[in-house]
């Protein structure tokens, strides 16, 4: 039997909108249950595994005893069925096709549009001003994702980009509730305004298609390789609608997962100074190994895809005896999960140098994912980072201002839960 709340216990802890409620509430039964806790809502079962053999056995050993879970399916709304959404063998076809922008020698030419991007950014601050770190981290990876995806910087569709994505935020907790699928039918405000902003996004998507499709230059952006792109073992070729899906996966989670990370490093950096000062040194030095542990500790403290579930399509059993009914949604949490004390000692602390020499467990450290769904864009994403902090942290240090958010609001990704405010400080 294993072990968890009374579905009164669970019910009461958790509404009235559960999703809202669940980093308190893990944290909670993580602590008085172990790491593998069994609840229960009326409309559904849930197993929460904090534990690095299973999350294996979950994501590689029994990954086909799965299929995405009913955030994937709320997700499909706005996402359509792209990497982060479709199942095999849709998902495992698209992979291969989309893989090759991706590939080593892609991910470089995307640097020097990133290395552009970054410095005509940081040049663009003044010295004493306050900004929104997450606002402007949002629009500066806007603009990447734009340049490498599509070739073209198209960040003038910025505000329906937000729009969208605020709103998806915005609706996503009340989204998984029962009554979830009947409030995206209904004619409310909010509904129409997330209907608007994705038929503006697709016109935005199709109206790049098209444009390639009449364009005969040999291009290397990531849009023109999957217009020239087909599956090497099927020969399938993917339409413009499942293109559109992809393209829209790329640059909706591609942009928010990393401005996400970019605002909590900052955030990070100001609270700890002697660290700020020793990227600083690092940066200027060109000491890529102190910069890359620094973005590997920041997605320890702060995993954008803060939590990842899956759902059981037959009855399983996991390693260990952990048996699991068909059905159930068993979903694990990265957030929690890179804050084990017994995984990483002194878990709470910022400390980019527990990487020299440190290597967890296996699928104990989890930003990404892992086996076969591993996120497609680690690389891009791990060299975007690192190259935006080199730029900003060579020239400024960064101090939050008065009533900046540096809480969490763990809504799809794990966002500030308002304005990130801060003050750019020349170095000396």
């Amino acid at each position: 039997m294993i072990p968890g709340p009374s579905r009164w216990s669970t019910l009461r802890r958790l509404m009235p909108v559960p999703f809202e409620r669940f980093p308190t509430f893990l944290r909670e039964v993580a602590s008085e249950y172990g790491n593998v806790v069994a609840f229960a809502l009326p409309w559904r079962s849930y197993l929460f595994v904090n534990e690095p053999a299973l999350i294996k056995d979950i994501l590689v050993t029994q990954q086909h005893a799965f299929s995405k879970s009913l955030a994937a399916r709320v997700l499909r709304l706005l996402l359509g069925e792209g990497l982060l959404t479709s199942e095999d063998p849709l998902h495992r076809q698209m992979r291969r096709i989309v893989q090759p922008a991706f590939h080593r020698e892609r991910i470089a030419e995307y640097a020097r549009v990133m290395e552009r991007d970054a410095n005509e950014f940081a040049d663009r601050q003044s010295p004493g001003a306050t900004l929104d770190a997450h606002a402007a981290m949002q629009g500066l990876t806007l603009r990447i994702a734009t340049e490498t995806l599509f070739g073209s910087d198209e960040s003038d569709a910025a505000r329906v980009v937000g729009d969208a994505l605020r709103l998806m935020m915005g609706e996503f907790p009340y989204m998984l509730t029962p009554l979830g699928s009947l409030r995206s039918r209904l004619p409310l405000r909010k509904t129409r305004r997330f209907w608007d902003s994705r038929a503006a996004l697709d016109a935005i998507i199709f109206d790049l298609i098209a444009r390639r499709h009449r364009d005969k230059m040999a291009r290397t952006d990531a849009l023109s390789l999957l217009l020239a792109a087909r599956d090497a073992d099927t020969g399938y070729r993917p339409s413009d609608a499942q293109l559109r899906d992809e393209i829209m996966t790329l640059f909706m989670a591609g942009h928010e997962t990393t401005a996400n990370a970019l605002t909590w490093a900052l955030v990070l950096l100001a609270q700890h100074l002697q660290i700020d000062e020793r990227i600083a040194v690092a940066v200027r030095g060109g000491d890529r190994g102190y910069v890359a542990r620094t973005v590997k500790e920041v997605l320890r403290l702060y995993p954008p895809a803060w939590i990842i579930g899956r759902e059981t399509l037959r009855d399983v059993t996991l390693d260990g005896g952990v048996a699991i009914p068909k059905g159930t949604t068993v979903f694990f949490a990265p957030l929690m999960l890179h804050r084990r004390p017994d995984l990483f000692p002194d878990p709470d602390r910022f400390d980019p140098d527990r990487w020299s020499g440190f290597e967890p467990p296996p699928f104990a450290y989890v930003p990404f994912g892992g086996g076969a769904r591993r996120c497609i864009g680690e690389d891009f994403a791990l060299s975007e980072i690192a190259i935006v902090l080199t730029a900003l942290l060579s020239r400024f240090r960064f101090e939050l201002a008065l009533g900046a958010a540096t809480r969490t609001a763990a809504l799809v990704t794990l966002r500030p839960a308002g304005p990130v405010l801060m003050n750019a400080v020349r170095r000396a």
